[in-house]
């Protein structure tokens, strides 16, 4: 039987190699954030180096700057233009090749053969809400995509409480953060206060208290808890966005001829940034290569977009041609539809679609106006 003392325990410093090294004896592939080519990424972490020390990130829309921190904070940023997704949803995925031999014999070899076992270290509360909503997605229901349940299956979450909201943040508002409340193997609270820089852990599955019996601890105290109580609550406070979801679903579909949709197709590049940072977006095509030669041959499956042109199209043309109707499609689908197929919103608030849109297209704006002259027209016809 685990009691709680072995559930909630304290790093005695804020090196996370213990950790780091106890997750790579276990078999796993260690991957979380670190700097390159000025945004924090997600890649392979083999030391506690590796990571973001004394980094942030000034987040604004169509904006995105790193900046040194006076402190040597190991998560004191938001998110960067990875998700982890890319992990579990490749964005391209070889599903099988084929090869002619010399007697004209065609092998077709099947791909994805063998699935890594990899640690995800910094999952923040937003995109562990993400991971949910793609297991649901991907892994429920009469249809299930096997790569992904595959490899969703060999991860380990090491998941992290948020000490810093970014300036497009809105968690609070989609009920996804800033504290990490389901689905983790172990989830960090960063602390820095005059008691020194810890970190408080605690195991949420058999095998993250496994990982957290292999590494040095001590018993956390109350007042270390309060403490990251209020770092998650201070964080809270801190948020750069903000969306009123009351009834958004029916806002939305009661207003699919509003004329803010002619707004935003003025400024959208249709360049599909917004869904390739989303972590929950899912689209994939499919595509069949063949070399030169003609004796090789592959089918792909990799990331799509709805704002594409190619996406809707069938014999004849395209369904949606105007970059108007994509955008709708892609918001209506985030706030609304999203809700009717999968009985929860496709939007976690990370605030991503904000920050990497070139022209500042902001999802939390679109909404203010549409509810805004949806009331402004209430208003009136009961007037």
């Amino acid at each position: 039987m685990v009691v709680e003392a072995e559930r909630r325990r304290l790093l005695p410093n804020s090196n996370l190699d213990p950790l780091i090294d106890a997750l790579a004896d276990a078999g796993f592939k260690v991957v979380g954030p670190t700097v390159k080519e000025g945004a924090i990424v997600y890649d392979e972490i083999r030391t506690h180096r590796d990571l973001p020390l004394g980094w942030t990130d000034v987040q604004l829309p169509g904006s995105y700057r790193l900046h040194k921190r006076d402190d040597d904070a190991v998560f004191g940023f938001a998110v960067g233009p990875h998700s982890w997704k890319k992990y579990l949803h490749l964005p391209t995925l070889r599903l099988w090749s084929a090869e002619r031999g010399s007697d004209g014999h065609v092998t077709v070899i099947a791909s994805d053969s063998e699935v890594p076992r990899v640690a995800l270290l910094g999952v923040r509360a937003c995109e562990m809400a993400a991971i949910a909503i793609q297991d649901q997605v991907l892994t429920s229901g009469a249809t299930i995509d096997p790569h992904y349940a595959r490899r969703r299956a060999n991860v380990f979450v090491v998941a992290v409480n948020c000490i810093v909201a970014g300036g497009t943040c809105f968690c609070v508002s989609m009920n996804t953060g800033p504290v990490v409340r389901s689905g983790y193997d172990l989830v960090l609270t960063e602390l820095l206060d005059e008691s020194g820089h810890t970190f408080l852990i605690e195991a949420g599955s058999d095998a993250g208290i496994e990982i957290l019996r292999r590494i040095p601890t001590e018993l956390a105290s109350e007042e270390r808890l309060a403490a990251a109580r209020k770092v998650v609550a201070r964080t809270a406070e801190q948020m750069g966005r903000a969306m009123d979801t009351t009834d958004i679903k029916d806002l939305l579909y009661n207003n699919l001829e509003h004329e803010r949709w002619d707004d935003v197709a003025k400024r959208c590049l249709g360049c599909a940034n917004c869904t390739m940072v989303c972590p929950t977006c899912f689209c994939t095509t499919v595509e069949d290569r063949i070399d030169l030669s003609g004796n090789t041959a592959e089918r792909v499956r990799q990331w799509d977009s709805c704002f594409t042109l190619d996406f809707t199209h069938l014999h004849g043309g395209s369904i949606r041609t105007s970059l108007r109707s994509r955008y709708r499609q892609w918001m209506t689908h985030k706030l609304a539809s999203w809700i009717d197929q999968f009985g929860t919103s496709g939007c976690v608030g990370c605030g991503r679609c904000i920050t990497w849109c070139p022209v500042g297209i902001d999802i939390t704006e679109e909404v203010v106006a549409i509810r805004a002259s949806d009331l402004r027209a209430k208003s009136a016809s009961s007037a």
